[in-house]
């Protein structure tokens, strides 16, 4: 089980994979959608404030974001 562990000073995974999510309803894509946007909207202002301590977590925000967003396109279509 080695392979499972996570990698010291690394933040632990959080979302979902994009199989997950293309299985929910455009209503729940928007709420999501909504709710990293404000969490990125948090982290931005806790990055400014010298609060954030691991700054990676705002990219892997905005490839969130990028993520629902896009599956929120395919769903148009």
């Amino acid at each position: 089980m080695a392979a499972a562990r996570k990698k010291k000073g690394q933040p632990a995974k959080k979302g979902r994979k994009p199989g997950e999510l293309r299985a929910l309803g455009r209503d729940a894509l928007i709420a999501r959608l909504d709710e990293e946007r404000k969490a990125l909207l948090v982290m931005r202002f806790q990055h400014a404030t010298a609060q954030l301590e691991q700054t990676s977590s705002l990219k892997t925000a905005r490839r969130g974001i990028a993520r629902l967003e896009t599956i929120l396109k395919e769903k148009e279509y």
